[in-house]
């Protein structure tokens, strides 16, 4: 099985996002799209290997947040079938609160950073549930639930390799951290722990991950994460006990932060290409989010 991992080369730099190409005997498959910035960098990295957009008829997304799949749109425009989570299809045909809700975090920043999001033809947008394969270029995938990280997030398993978004984390080659992506609004610790633990059991020998590549270390990995995620979580959790201001949080939170990765061996370049792809803000968010809903619920 032939897969080329395609560097998107976000805000010019190396190795954050990818989308990865898949040749099947009826054609060649997609699985990301990334943002809408980073367009003409993935078409120019198709036609390395041979492949026009035209040439592209099936793209799996693991979710829609517009780092996986704010160009999900201009491809289904050029008649690829999009494949995504039931929670995230409609907002594939009708992007405007996604747009909407992306407009009031990043302001001014939203064209540099995502470029054009256009919505999707309904017809072109498939919704597929846990457990449903997909024939795609003669390639059949498995989706498989994997919330945690957002509610409407698939894995997709091909034999023994499975894609898994921002399932299984961050991780930056050169670098053994795993870092923790958990925006606002729907990270859920346990949710999460439960989603490794099911990828820990399909016993896969490689996951590709889209921030960023293959990994063969799946076991040790997954546990690593779950370990990575108690941590975290708890140590925003102390923040949000001692009610402090948002700044005064992200400040404390970057500071812990880069004194894991820099224990993690990870050096400058590698501490700002983590920055680049996992603002911390937003981990910050989501993350308070998560214990202030549990404290609402108590």
């Amino acid at each position: 099985m032939r897969i080329e991992i395609l560097d998107l080369e976000f805000q010019q730099a190396q190795q954050v996002i990818a989308s990865f190409l898949l040749f099947g005997d009826d054609g060649p498959v997609l699985v990301e799209t990334g943002p809408g910035s980073t367009l003409s960098a993935l078409i120019s990295a198709l036609a390395s290997h041979g492949v026009a957009p035209g040439d592209v008829r099936h793209v799996l997304l693991s979710h829609i947040h517009l780092d996986h799949a704010g160009a999900a749109g201009w491809w289904a425009q050029q008649g690829a079938q999009i494949y995504v989570h039931p929670r995230g299809a409609p907002h594939l045909v009708d992007p405007s609160k996604l747009l909407a809700s992306a407009q009031r975090i990043y302001g001014d920043r939203m064209d540099s950073l995502w470029g054009e999001i256009l919505p999707a033809p309904s017809e072109r947008v498939t919704a597929v549930g846990d457990g449903e394969v997909i024939d795609a270029g003669g390639l059949g995938f498995v989706a498989i639930e994997t919330p945690g990280h957002a509610r409407h997030h698939h894995a997709y398993a091909l034999g023994d390799v499975a894609f898994v978004g921002d399932a299984m984390g961050i991780r930056i080659p050169g670098s053994d951290w795993l870092d923790l992506p958990a925006p606002p609004p729907e990270f859920d610790l346990e949710t999460w722990k439960e989603t490794l633990i099911v990828l820990e059991g399909k016993k896969f020998a490689t996951v590709y991950r889209t921030h960023f590549g293959p990994s063969s270390e799946v076991s040790s990995e997954a546990d690593r994460l779950a370990g990575i995620l108690d941590e975290t979580t708890g140590f925003v959790g102390t923040l949000v006990d001692r009610e402090l201001g948002r700044e005064e949080m992200l400040t404390t939170f970057e500071g812990w932060v880069r004194g894991r990765l820099s224990e993690a061996g990870a050096d400058d370049e590698r501490v700002q290409l983590y920055e680049v792809v996992n603002p911390r803000g937003m981990s910050v968010d989501g993350i308070v989010r998560y214990w202030r809903k549990r404290v609402d619920r108590a």
